[in-house]
C-alpha cells in the first residue's frame, strides 16, 4: 500500500485511535482533516494556523523482557505495549506532530526474539499509534535482522496501525522517499538513514531497503522534498558511538555539514533528529539548525554497556519537543521559536516509562537521574540558545 492510498484511510484511522484512546481512559479527537490535508497525514488542522509542535523520542528496543511484560499485560492473549508507554503520552499526544523510532523489526505468528537478532510483537505499532506518534524511522543497524521479510512485516504493522514511516521500504520509492506529515499548516516531510545494517547486506535486488547515512544523500533527498512541496525537512539519523555520552566526530562533522546546506539561502535541513547511543546525548543549535544528537531509549529491557556491565543509562531517554512557527512571507523558513526537552526513564523494576520532570519530586532517586539527564543534554550550551526542560 502506498502512502497516498494510506492517507485517504485517515478518518478511519482517526476513529480507530479514539477508541483505543478511551479504553486507556484517554479520548482522542475525532475530527476529520479538511480538504488540504489529502496525501499527509497528522493532527487536524485549526483554521487558522500559526504553527504547530513537534515532539521526537528515541530508541523502541524491546527486548524479551520488554515482550514478556508486553504479554501479561494483555492477559496472556496477544501483546499490549500500551501500558508500559503511557508515561509518554501526556507529551506525546497533545502534540501536533509526534515522532518516534522504531529500532526492531516485527517477527510472525509468535517467533520473537530479543538481543542480538531482534523481532519484535507487531503489537508494537498500535502501543506507538495509541500514545499518539505519527510516523516512525525505521533505519537503524537492527533493520536487517530478519532480511527483507522482517521490512515487509514491519511496515505492514504500521500501516494497520495509522503510523507513516520513514527509512526503509518495501519498493524503491517507499524506500527513499519521506513520509509526508501535516500539522499546524505545514507540509512536513521526515527522512530517515542509519550508519550500518550491522554488517547485514542489503537485500538481494533491493538496494533501497534500508537507507544508509551518506551525505550527498541525504542533501538531496532534502532538497526533492523541498521541491516536493515539503514546508519543514526533518531528518532522523541512527548514528554516534554506544554509551558514549559526547557525540563523536562523525556527529559533529555530518551534523555541521547537513546544517550549513542551503538552497537559495534557506536551508535545506529544518531538524535533526538521532538514536542509537542508547543513552542520552546533548542538544546543540549548530548553523541556526537544532541537532539532538542522541535521545536515549524510550523502551529497552536491562541494558549491558560494553564492559559487560549493567549500565542505568540505557534505560534513560528525552522527548525533543519543538514549536515550529509560520514565516511572514511564503517560501521562508518555518523557524523553531521554542526549544524543549522532557526528561524519561523507563522503570525496569515495573517495565513502565516515567516522566522524570513529573515524577522527580515525588520518588526517591528519580531527581538525580533527572539532574543527569539535563547536565549531558545541556552539555553543548543550547541553554543559551533557548532550550529549556518542559514536562
Amino acid at each position: 500500500m502506498t502512502r497516498s492510498t494510506r492517507s485517504t484511510r485517515r478518518t478511519v484511522r482517526v476513529l480507530v485511535a479514539a477508541l483505543v484512546g478511551l479504553g486507556a481512559g484517554c479520548a482522542t479527537p475525532a475530527d476529520t482533516p479538511p480538504p488540504s490535508s489529502a496525501g499527509v497525514t497528522g493532527r487536524p488542522v485549526p483554521a487558522a494556523p500559526r504553527g504547530f509542535t513537534l515532539v521526537a523520542s528515541g530508541d523502541v528496543l524491546p527486548h524479551t523482557s520488554i515482550i514478556a511484560r508486553a504479554r501479561a499485560d494483555a492477559g496472556g492473549d496477544g501483546y499490549d505495549f500500551r501500558p508500559m508507554l503511557a508515561g509518554a503520552r501526556s507529551v506525546v499526544a497533545p502534540a501536533d506532530l509526534a515522532l518516534c523510532h522504531m529500532e526492531t523489526v516485527y517477527g510472525a505468528h509468535g517467533d520473537y526474539s530479543g538481543y542480538p537478532a531482534f523481532k519484535s510483537p507487531p503489537q508494537v505499532a498500535a502501543g506507538l499509534r495509541a500514545t499518539g506518534y505519527d510516523s516512525c524511522s525505521t533505519a537503524s543497524n537492527h533493520t536487517l535482522d530478519d532480511g527483507a521479510a522482517g521490512i515487509d512485516r514491519t511496515l505492514a504493522a504500521l500501516d494497520r496501525a495509522g503510523v507513516e514511516h520513514a527509512g526503509s521500504g518495501r519498493t524503491a520509492a517507499e524506500g527513499r522517499g519521506p513520509a509526508w506529515l501535516r500539522a499546524g499548516g505545514a507540509k512536513v516531510a521526515h527522512l530517515a538513514y542509519t550508519y550500518d545494517t550491522n554488517g547485514y547486506p542489503l537485500p538481494q535486488g533491493r538496494p533501497w531497503a534500508v537507507n544508509l547515512i551518506d551525505r550527498q544523500r541525504i542533501v538531496g533527498d532534502a532538497r526533492a522534498a523541498r521541491k516536493a512541496g515539503a514546508d519543514v525537512v526533518v531528518v532522523s539519523l541512527h548514528w554516534g558511538t554506544e554509551w558514549q555520552d559526547e557525540p563523536d566526530a562523525q556527529q559533529l562533522g555530518l551534523g555541521r555539514q547537513l546544517t550549513a546546506s542551503r538552497t537559495r539561502g534557506r536551508p535545506d535541513i529544518d531538524l535533526i533528529l538521532g538514536t542509537h547511543a542508547h543513552i542520552p546525548q546533548a542538544y546543540e543549535k549548530v548553523n541556526g539548525t537544532w541537532v539532538v544528537y542522541g535521545m536515549g531509549d524510550q523502551i529497552a529491557g536491562e541494558m549491558v554497556n560494553h564492559e559487560g556491565v549493567r549500565d542505568a543509562r540505557g534505560n534513560m531517554g528525552t522527548i525533543g519537543r519543538f514549536t515550529f512557527t509560520r514565516p511572514d512571507r511564503p517560501g521562508e523558513r518555518w523557524p523553531v521559536t521554542r526549544a524543549e526537552f522532557v526528561p524519561e526513564w523507563f522503570d525496569v523494576g515495573a517495565d513502565r516509562l516515567v516522566n522524570l520532570d513529573r515524577a522527580a519530586g515525588h520518588r526517591t532517586g528519580l531527581t538525580g537521574i533527572r539532574d543527569r539527564i539535563r547536565r549531558v543534554v545541556l552539555s553543548r550550551g543550547a541553554a543559551g540558545d533557548g532550550l529549556v526542560m518542559g514536562r
